[in-house]
């Protein structure tokens, strides 16, 4: 039986209206493929302070939580992963890619330009449609 994994992703935009995308490094599972930055929810966390750890850790910025943007559930060839977006915005710093091997900025109209990987093209998907979330 395939484990279950539950992993926050950000969905961060920028005051250009711009949404913050990350490639996967080489050495990661699912190598070389875009994703939004997030990680694992640990036991005895909620989503919003998994999502606002996961991204000190993985970016070395603060980021503020606002909303629910979608939660699936994908089944990869050894694992079940049920991602959950969340938007939110930066607070203080930065982003920089520690694990990732690259960051950009991308408008939303553009995010289908990368090869995303599966589990995240929902909320890809989502985004193209709905308006800019920054006011």
């Amino acid at each position: 039986m395939k484990k279950t994994v539950k992993v926050v992703a950000a969905i961060i935009e920028n005051e250009q209206k711009e949404i913050l995308c990350a490639l996967r490094s080489p050495e990661m599972s699912i190598p070389n493929m875009w994703e939004f930055p997030g990680g694992k929810v640990e036991a005895n966390e909620d989503l919003f302070q998994a999502l606002t750890r996961e991204i000190k850790e993985e970016l070395h910025c603060e980021v503020e939580p606002t909303e629910l943007h979608n939660d699936i559930v994908h089944e990869y060839e050894t694992f079940i992963i049920n991602l959950i977006a969340i938007k939110c915005k930066i607070v203080s710093g930065t982003p920089i890619p520690t694990e990732h091997s690259k960051l950009i900025w991308l408008k939303r109209e553009n995010l289908n330009s990368l090869v995303w990987a599966p589990a995240d093209i929902p909320a890809v998907e989502k985004l193209i449609t709905e308006k800019s979330i920054v006011l």
